[in-house]
């Protein structure tokens, strides 16, 4: 049995992002489920499911304490860990649980405090196994798949360039973006190198904040606040944890996810009014674009060339500014700003008639990843 338009993402809930000093991760995720339920019209005892991705620097939080300071039994609870695919994996985990009448109202929710936390910045610790092989940092280990994927394709840095200047760009109309000020291409190739071939303005932000949205069944959607947003289809790929066991590495998770999700939700790429990719390095869009299906395997690199992927272009991707610009609340940024396109609230940077979206969210060394799509 499909699960395609069975349920619905029904509120949306954010907190101040970027640099937040002085904040717990249950704070944040307080604020984003009181957020969530005001954008909704839901009150908190309609919640009776709630999944959560901890916290990376509090561990303390999980879906039963947080269920304990907000007062609620549950019905259904569970922690879910796919690092940065977390997020679409989690609503999808509460869709299932909705259409097999496990909960009502399914709480999805995820807050970090890597940005301002004492014990510094987690990201930048070993990753994996890639400490057996030298790479120390997960920019050290996606160097290693960039630099294969420059050799294999011929892609160059200056398609991962107009990548970081056309998020940049979105970021600069998006007023809760931790990052508005323009950045031409100069910009990007003038700053600094972190592990070659990656630079600077390659590289996503490190943030505080949280996130937090509500799922839950098709025909409750359309009695509440705001305009249900349909899951058309879902899916999941995971290739090894490590990246030197791949047969590949120069395909992602993707492949196998978006065919998923494409096959339940009975379109194609062509369908697709908008996306949001998850970037957590400029040259893993371009390469799921590949994987995907939007163009061929190599193609990924003039794709995202000449405003392509731009507002007013051909298929525009991330334009909150993504993980690059926006905000780093790990997978959680795509999905918001899929909503919000669909509900049509994106001001200056909304899509014109956006009916169908795609998102993506991927983790560890692109060794997780998940893909949905949603529609009005």
């Amino acid at each position: 049995m499909s699960l395609k338009d069975s349920c619905a993402i029904v509120g949306l809930g954010y907190t101040d992002q970027g640099k937040v000093p002085g904040r717990s991760g249950m704070s944040f995720y307080l604020e984003a489920t009181r957020n969530a339920l005001d954008d909704s019209s839901l009150d908190i005892r309609d919640i009776d499911g709630l999944i959560i991705q901890p916290c990376p620097t509090d561990r303390s939080v999980t879906a039963f304490t947080l269920a304990e300071e907000l007062g609620i039994n549950l019905r259904y609870g569970a922690d879910q860990q796919l690092q940065g695919a977390s997020a679409c994996a989690i609503i999808q985990h509460a869709a299932m649980a909705v259409d097999a009448g496990l909960c009502n109202y399914c709480l999805c929710a995820f807050a970090d405090t890597s940005r301002s936390a004492p014990q510094g910045i987690v990201y930048q610790v070993a990753w994996g196994t890639g400490a057996a092989y030298g790479m120390f940092g997960v920019a050290a280990s996606y160097a290693l798949i960039a630099r294969r994927y420059m050799h294999e394709y011929g892609i160059t840095n200056q398609q991962f360039a107009e990548v970081a200047v056309t998020f940049r760009k979105h970021a600069s109309l998006n007023p809760i973006a931790q990052m508005r000020n323009p950045i031409t291409i100069d910009d990007y190739h003038n700053s600094r190198w972190i592990v070659e071939p990656l630079h600077l303005l390659d590289c996503c932000l490190v943030s505080d904040g949280g996130r937090a949205l509500i799922v839950t069944s098709a025909e409750r959607s359309r009695s509440l606040k705001q305009p249900p947003v349909y899951v058309m289809g879902m899916g999941q790929g995971h290739p090894f944890e490590d990246p030197m066991r791949r047969s590949t590495l120069t395909v992602t998770g993707a492949a196998e996810s978006g065919k998923k999700a494409f096959a339940m939700a009975g379109i194609t790429p062509e369908d697709v009014d908008v996306c949001a990719i998850y970037d957590s390095f400029t040259f893993v869009v371009p390469m799921q674009l590949e994987d995907l299906g939007f163009c061929s395997k190599g193609e990924g690199g003039a794709f995202v060339e000449g405003s392509r992927i731009a507002l007013g272009g051909e298929l525009p991707i991330n334009t909150s500014g993504g993980l690059l610009s926006e905000a780093y609340i790990q997978g959680w940024v795509g999905p918001h700003e899929a909503v919000s396109q669909l509900r049509g609230d994106c001001g200056e940077r909304q899509v014109p008639g956006a009916e169908i979206a795609l998102v993506t969210s991927s983790g560890g060394v692109l060794s997780t990843h998940t893909t949905l799509i949603l529609r009005k």
